[in-house]
């Protein structure tokens, strides 16, 4: 049974590798992720996810690092957005909405220039942890370490704007300066996680983890360190499945990641259920959503001290 589980790692270096670059973006993906969640950034994240495909199928023609293209392709993005919601009256989802929708159509395009962009572009898009190389798994504990010292620094501006821009802004910091430093992290965290795990899956990374973490915890630093550790379980688990089962890597990865947000919502949802049944109480959730209704009635060090805003909900502490 022992082998079952640890032969695949001990057997095979390049199972060793994917598990320790597996767990490098759990990690990122935690500390990013959790903000994504909280401030709600999905759909932003998940444009920048696919908004760097144009960039890096131009670097992989041009035979350029893939990980410039990935940087060009999110400035373009991220550039073209503040432009059209700060000089039209369209809000800044229209503004994220096409620019989504015009890159990835532009990455389509240059990857159809040529039929040997098959293998590459399967790969960009769902990543090849099991061939992940050394120099890549130095590229993500850069990048980890980059996210987590900008999240320590920027902590107490980062959660004001989860809980409410206005409160950020009165606090005496700026709103938009942290705004784009918020997202700059998320496109470090996509751009160092994508050779891993692929620009459309590394969305699911983001996302699985800190939303199974959200309902299981109220303050933002154990949320963050819960995220982390089911998304390393997730990369442990999914590489396992894939190893025995002989299915992709990366997404056998997110589907468990996925797949355990499923059911950790269902038991949350279930001991609600029985709470409300027996009369023990108000639930949780409800308490919380009471509690925020009146935060702007609390001193500013209270909100900042580190307890995770509305979406977080469900659970126990």
């Amino acid at each position: 049974m022992t082998d079952f589980f640890l032969s695949p790692f001990t057997d095979n270096e390049f199972m060793v590798r994917a598990l320790v670059a597996g767990v490098l973006v759990a990690v990122c993906c935690a500390i990013v992720g959790s903000f994504v969640v909280l401030r709600g950034l999905a759909f932003v994240a998940d444009a920048l996810a696919h908004g760097v495909l144009p960039g890096i199928a131009t670097a992989v023609l041009l035979g350029w690092p893939v990980v410039i293209g990935a940087a060009a392709g999110t400035v373009v993005m991220m550039a073209g957005v503040s432009v059209i919601t700060r000089r039209s009256r369209l809000s800044s989802d229209t503004a994220i909405g096409l620019f989504f929708a015009g890159m990835l159509a532009l990455g389509v395009m240059i990857t159809s220039r040529t039929r040997n962009f098959t293998g590459d572009l399967t790969r960009i898009l769902f990543g090849e942890l099991l061939g992940v190389a050394s120099e890549e798994v130095l590229w993500q504990s850069v990048a980890l370490v980059f996210v987590a010292a900008v999240t320590w620094v920027c902590r107490r501006p980062f959660l004001l704007l989860c809980i409410e821009p206005e409160l950020a802004a009165t606090s005496g910091f700026r709103v938009r300066l942290y705004e784009t430093l918020m997202l700059m992290v998320v496109a470090v965290a996509i751009i160092s996680s994508f050779q891993s795990v692929g620009t459309l899956l590394v969305f699911g990374m983001l996302v699985a983890p800190a939303s199974t973490a959200a309902l299981l915890s109220r303050r933002l630093g154990t949320m963050m360190g819960m995220a982390a550790i089911i998304g390393s379980m997730a990369t442990y688990a999914g590489l396992l499945l894939s190893y025995h089962a002989g299915l992709a890597a990366g997404a056998s990865v997110v589907a468990v990641a996925v797949g355990v947000f499923l059911v950790t919502f269902a038991g949350v949802e279930l001991r609600t259920a029985v709470t409300r049944r027996h009369g023990l109480g108000v639930p949780r959730a409800s308490t919380h959503r009471h509690d925020h209704s009146h935060s702007h009635d609390h001193d500013h060090d209270h909100d900042a001290h580190d307890h995770a805003p509305g979406p977080v909900v469900g659970g126990g502490s």
